[in-house]
Formats: C-alpha cells, sequence, structure tokens
C-alpha cells in the first residue's frame, strides 16, 4: 500500500507537470521551482527523499515541456514564414522580371515634380563667379576705387553750408500745421471746408517748397536733394492719410459719441518687464504731438488711432539690423565707386557721339550692376532698415514687403514689392477712385500715374534737368501689365517680371546719369 502510494505520488506529479509544460511555459516553470505550490497553499510530499525526487521529475518534465515549446513555437514561425519568404521570393523575381513603370521625366512640366534646389544653387553659383570674374578684371583695369571719404562730398559742398538738413529741419512746420488745422476741426473752431483749404495748402508747400529751394540753392548736391526730396514726399503721404483718417473720426463721431482715452499708439506708462501698457484711443484724444511724432517716424504711409504694438524691444534682432544696415551701405558705396562709376566714365563718348551700337552695349553693362545694387538696396531699406525703426518703435505691423520675387504678372509686383506705398494707394487713391464709379483699368492707370510722378520729381528736380525717362518707364508697365497678364503665364510671366526690373526701369533710371555726366563733365573728356 505504502509503496503503491509511493509510486503513485511523483507519477501524478509527474503527470501534471508535463501536462502544464506542454500547455503553458509559466505554470510548468511556476510547478518546477515549487513557487505555484507555495502560492496555492499545498504541502510537499512526506520525507525528503520523495521531495528531492519530486523536485527532479518536476524540472526535468519542465524542461522536457519548454523544449518542446520551443520546438511548438518554431514549427510555428515556419509555418507563418513560409509563404512570406514565397511571397518574397516571387516579389524578387517580379521586379528582375518587370523595371518599367508608366511615368514622365523630372524636366517636364507633366511630372508635378518641383524641387530644383540644386539647379537653383548651381545659378547661385554660377552668378557668382562670373560676377567675381568681372568684379576682379575690374580691380585689374581701374585699381581700388572705394573712398569712403568722397562719399561725404555727395551730401555737401561747403561743410558750412547744410541745405538739405536744414531743409529737413524746416518739415516740422508742415508737420505742426497740419496736427493744430485737425484740432481745430475737432473743437468746431473752424468748418470743414476751411480745414480742407489749410489741409491742400499745407500737402502743395510740402511738394513744391522743396522742389524749388533745390533748383535755386546752388550749395544743394544732387544726393542730398534726393534726401531731402524723399522725406518731403514721404511727409506728403503721411499728412494726407492723416487728414483723412481724422475725417473719417469725425464722421463716426457725428453718429455716435465714443470715450476718450490715452492714445494706444503712444502708450508711456511702463510696465516692469520693460513693455507698454496699452489703452485704446478714440477721438480727439488722438490729436497729440505724442502720436503725431509716431506716426511721422512710424514705419508706414497710412494713419490709424491704434497702432498694433509688439510687447517689448528685442536688442539681440535690433542689434543685428543695425549690423546689417551698416555693413549693407558700405557695400553699396564700393559697389557704385568701383563697379558703376568707371563704366559711366567709359560710356560717355559713344554718348556724345551718337554710337547706338554702343551705347545699347554700355547700358547692358551698367544693367547687371544696377540691378544687383537694386536688390542690395531693397534688402537694406525693407528689410534692415524698417525693421530697425519698427523694433525700436515697438511698430508691430511688419508687412513691408511680400513675396514679389515670385510675380507672374507686373502688377503682383509692383502690389507687393512695396507694401507701405501699396496700403496707402489702395485706401487712399485706388479704392475712392473706385467708389466714385470709374472702372478698375482707369483706376490701375491713375495709380500708375501718380507712382510715375513721384518717380520723376524724385529724380528730375535733384539732378535739375528734365527727360521723362522714370515717368515713360512707369508709365511703360500699363501696356506691359496687360501684355504679361493677357499672353505669358507662370513661369514665362515671372521671367517677364525679371527681364523688366533688369533692363526695364533701371536703365532709365541710368538714362539720367548718364545725361547728367554727359551735361557737367562731357567736354571735359
Amino acid at each position: 500500500m505504502s509503496d503503491r502510494a509511493e509510486m503513485r505520488g511523483p507519477v501524478t506529479r509527474r503527470r501534471r507537470t508535463t501536462i502544464s509544460g506542454g500547455g503553458g511555459g509559466s505554470s510548468g516553470v511556476k510547478q518546477a521551482n515549487g513557487s505555484k505550490w507555495h502560492d496555492s497553499g499545498d504541502k510537499p510530499s512526506q520525507g525528503p527523499a520523495k521531495t528531492k525526487t519530486g523536485d527532479e521529475a518536476s524540472r526535468h518534465a519542465s524542461n522536457k515541456g519548454e523544449v518542446d515549446r520551443e520546438v511548438g513555437v518554431s514549427g510555428q514561425q515556419q509555418l507563418r514564414n513560409s509563404p512570406k519568404k514565397q511571397r518574397s521570393a516571387a516579389e524578387d523575381i517580379s521586379d528582375r522580371l518587370s523595371c518599367h513603370v508608366l511615368q514622365e521625366s523630372l524636366l517636364s512640366s507633366a511630372s508635378g515634380y518641383s524641387n530644383y534646389r540644386g539647379i537653383l544653387n548651381w545659378c547661385v553659383v554660377m552668378l557668382v563667379l562670373s560676377n567675381a570674374r568681372l568684379f576682379l578684371e575690374n580691380i585689374i583695369k581701374y585699381g581700388i576705387l572705394v573712398d569712403p571719404i568722397q562719399v561725404v562730398s555727395l551730401f555737401l559742398k561747403d561743410p558750412y553750408s547744410w541745405p538739405a538738413a536744414c531743409l529737413i529741419i524746416v518739415s516740422n512746420v508742415f508737420i505742426l500745421a497740419a496736427l493744430h488745422t485737425e484740432r481745430r476741426l475737432a473743437v468746431g473752431t473752424i468748418s470743414e471746408t476751411t480745414g480742407l483749404i489749410f489741409h491742400i495748402f499745407i500737402l502743395t508747400c510740402l511738394l513744391v517748397i522743396p522742389a524749388a529751394t533745390v533748383l535755386v540753392m546752388t550749395s544743394m548736391t544732387p544726393v542730398g536733394g534726393v534726401l531731402s526730396l524723399g522725406i518731403y514726399s514721404m511727409l506728403f503721404l503721411k499728412m494726407y492719410s492723416y487728414k483723412d483718417a481724422n475725417r473719417w473720426c469725425r464722421e463716426i463721431r457725428q453718429a455716435k459719441a465714443k470715450r476718450l482715452s490715452r492714445s494706444y499708439s503712444c502708450p508711456s506708462v511702463a510696465q516692469s518687464n520693460g513693455s507698454a501698457v496699452q489703452t485704446h484711443v478714440s477721438y480727439p484724444g488722438n490729436l497729440t504731438h505724442r502720436d503725431m511724432y509716431y506716426f511721422v517716424f512710424a514705419p508706414t504711409l497710412c494713419y490709424q488711432l491704434n497702432f498694433p504694438r509688439s510687447p517689448r524691444i528685442r536688442k539681440r534682432f535690433l542689434m543685428r539690423r543695425l549690423f546689417e544696415m551698416i555693413f549693407l551701405m558700405q557695400l553699396l558705396v564700393g559697389l557704385i565707386q568701383q563697379w558703376m562709376v568707371p563704366t559711366i566714365q567709359n560710356s560717355m563718348k559713344p554718348f556724345q557721339e551718337m554710337d547706338f551700337g554702343r551705347m545699347v552695349e554700355r547700358l547692358l553693362k551698367l544693367a547687371v550692376p544696377n540691378h544687383l545694387i537694386w536688390l542690395i538696396f531693397f534688402y537694406w531699406f525693407f528689410h534692415s532698415s524698417m525693421n530697425f525703426v519698427a523694433e525700436l518703435m515697438q511698430f508691430g505691423d511688419r508687412e513691408f514687403y511680400k513675396d514679389w520675387w515670385n510675380s507672374e504678372t507686373v502688377t503682383y509686383f509692383w502690389a507687393n514689392w512695396n507694401i507701405p506705398v501699396h496700403k496707402w494707394c489702395l485706401r487712399h487713391f485706388y479704392k475712392p477712385l473706385l467708389r466714385t464709379g470709374i472702372n478698375k483699368f482707369l483706376a490701375q492707370t491713375a495709380v500708375f500715374l501718380i507712382s510715375a510722378f513721384f518717380h520723376e520729381y524724385l529724380v528730375s528736380v535733384p539732378l535739375k534737368m528734365f527727360r521723362l525717362w522714370a515717368f515713360m518707364g512707369m508709365m511703360a508697365q500699363v501696356p506691359l501689365a496687360w501684355f504679361v497678364g493677357r499672353f505669358l503665364n507662370g513661369n514665362y510671366g515671372n521671367a517677364a517680371v525679371w527681364m523688366s526690373l533688369i533692363i526695364g526701369q533701371p536703365v532709365a533710371v541710368l538714362m539720367y546719369v548718364h545725361d547728367y555726366y554727359v551735361i557737367h563733365y562731357g567736354s571735359n573728356t
């Protein structure tokens, strides 16, 4: 009885272990090391010999179960992987059999491919190498012509006479006159008609007085004249916008009275972190000297009572823009002295002899450095300088230009390369013309007409000669815009815009430079 019981105990445990090992790995392992027996509360068999025998049997059964389990798993994996291997082999054979699919060439427009970064880099490298050769040839032929001290003579003829600076200081008279006219209109001491007459007189003086001063004074240099007339033209557009915006506020006030508060465009209460407390302003709370001069110095031509403001001045951003301004200004002066001036001097003889072939050759030769200087000037003025002023004044609207380089039409270029002027024309000139019933084409032509006037005004008056090259160059944009918009599109339209920039208006500006040198220095050559 006892022998049979002793034999039955291990056999029974062995059978259980074998079943658990074949059925599941975790239960077999737990039974082999005795953890399951301990956890379940079952007692081991009586006697040390019996316990040892049971443990050995359990370990043997557990190892056998693990081997069976590994064999089962590997067999299942082989069963599962064998179709995949067969499919992969079939795919490999299929790939070797077929190597062609339906597709277009990358340079074809039907392919939809658009990543031409390598070609763009190649164009940039070729452009740099070709211009480096020209610049090296220029240095070998003429030597180093860059002279920063000579730039001072472009602004001053007499060190004791500063006519351009004095003319700029006098502009404060017209600024204050516009402000006090609006104050009188706000309190009703003068009528709308009288205020309009005052504003027309102020705007006329902003254009006539500086032009007459530049033409009469012999000590005014061309560069000083361009600088002073440019500032007065900017003030003309600003004061026109100031007049219109305040008139619109009076019209709104007649419909609904508003609460007066401090100007949002000129906050003066500082917080601990350096930012300014921004409050909303309503008319006529904006008619202050602080508000007026903030608008005068702000990088915008369109006035509004509440300008968007940036929370703080980023010093690192400000210093980067300042460094760009200084570096690019020196680069512009160096390129003009080293590259353009010798070519202009060499072109005097063909202009005097009216050798049209040589004249065209010289103009095309000047088109490349002129266009390069124009691109650098664009970045210097519209990105570096205007962002510097905006950051310094915490002016929030930094959209001074858009992607004009992707222009596929001429109108898109003129609407996006100079956003402050475009906003002014749209707000104060184009839309008012449409509201009077004028169609869009005539309104666009009128916008080009006023732009042509200011281009001619800024070039002819300082040079004291009238050739109308700038005026005709701007008005030629009207038929060019119609032709490009009607017959060219996509890349062809973009190429036409770039061609007009390279050999169009810049060439017209260069005609003034040639005429000026021929008139003033032609007899000495």
